[in-house]
């Protein structure tokens, strides 16, 4: 019995590093952060999972720590058989970092000020935070949410570019969102979507210079 939980337990962790988790960690913790003080107080919702998160948090007045969860584990479902358990069981953990820091966030006042006046402001600022903290995500191999798990099968299977792939999702639910979100605000969604979607590409696909002593050694 002590075996086998220790052969459970070596393969939960395998594949998990020290700068891994730390950096998964560090993601979730950037992304949950824009989205609870920045998209959610001035309703610049994000498109995909996110973004029909907050559909979900503004007609059922539902927490985003329990819908994360279940709309994540959904797409997570549909994205295991193409992107493996390796990626599942990173994403899970994610998942989990994301749920704890948006509880987190909800124990303490609001850290950043109303940017409700100025849209413009918060989409490219909201933007920011999230294409920053889902790119440390997706870099480590895993998602930070189920629109994460969604728009890379969809970039797997259709070859699109993984940005592509995210306004494809993003569009998809901002159309939704116009039940209740004004038509301008949602202008402004497309700009914070377009920006987190490229930060995101850019950062999983950023490959550092090597110098050239580096390439002689």
């Amino acid at each position: 019995m002590k075996s086998a939980l220790i052969n459970t337990w070596h393969n939960l962790i395998e594949g998990f590093t020290f700068k891994k988790v730390v950096l998964i960690i560090i993601g979730s913790m950037i992304c949950s952060f824009g989205i609870h003080n920045i998209h959610q107080r001035t309703n610049i919702t994000e498109g995909g999972i996110f973004g029909l998160m907050l559909l979900l948090e503004h007609w059922f007045n539902i927490s985003p720590a329990y819908i994360t969860p279940v709309l994540d584990f959904t797409c997570y479902l549909i994205a295991f058989r193409f992107l493996g358990s390796c990626f599942i069981k990173t994403s899970i953990f994610s998942t989990l970092c994301i749920s704890a820091f948006y509880k987190l966030w909800e124990a303490f006042p609001p850290m950043l000020p109303d940017l409700s006046d100025h849209p413009l402001i918060a989409a490219v600022l909201g933007g920011i935070f999230v294409g920053v903290g889902v790119g440390l995500v997706v870099r480590q191999g895993g998602s930070a949410g189920g629109d994460d798990a969604l728009a890379l099968t969809i970039s797997h299977v259709s070859k699109w570019h993984l940005s592509s792939s995210y306004l494809f999702t993003d569009i998809t639910v901002l159309l939704m969102s116009l039940s209740y979100i004004p038509l301008m605000r949602i202008v402004f969604s497309l700009i914070t979507v377009t920006i987190s979607s490229n930060i995101i590409d850019w950062i999983k696909e950023y490959e550092p210079k090597t110098n050239l002593l580096d390439q002689r050694m």
